[in-house]
């Protein structure tokens, strides 16, 4: 008898961002900004990515600080779910 081999799933992304719309049903947009540091001139700067996440109870609303995890596919644009609010 052989046992299933079965190989472990990867740990899912997190990133912390701030809601910028709610006007969705079920689904949020969270705004993540990085710090990148330019190459040729040595200085920092910002690089924002918006993603949609779903929020199943609507509970999060524009200015929140949340985390979201990445997802199965939910919908063509979605691929995040809200986990939680920072601090909270």
């Amino acid at each position: 008898m052989t046992t299933p081999t079965t190989t472990p799933r990867a740990r899912r992304r997190r990133l912390t961002g701030k809601v910028t719309s709610d006007k969705m049903v079920k689904t949020v947009v969270v705004q993540v900004d990085r710090r990148v540091w330019h190459p040729k001139y040595h200085r920092q700067y910002t690089v924002s990515s918006r993603f949609h996440a779903h929020d199943e109870e609507r509970a999060y609303h524009i200015g929140d600080r949340v985390i979201i995890e990445e997802t199965r596919p939910m919908s063509k644009t979605k691929r995040w779910r809200v986990t939680g609010k920072v601090g909270a």
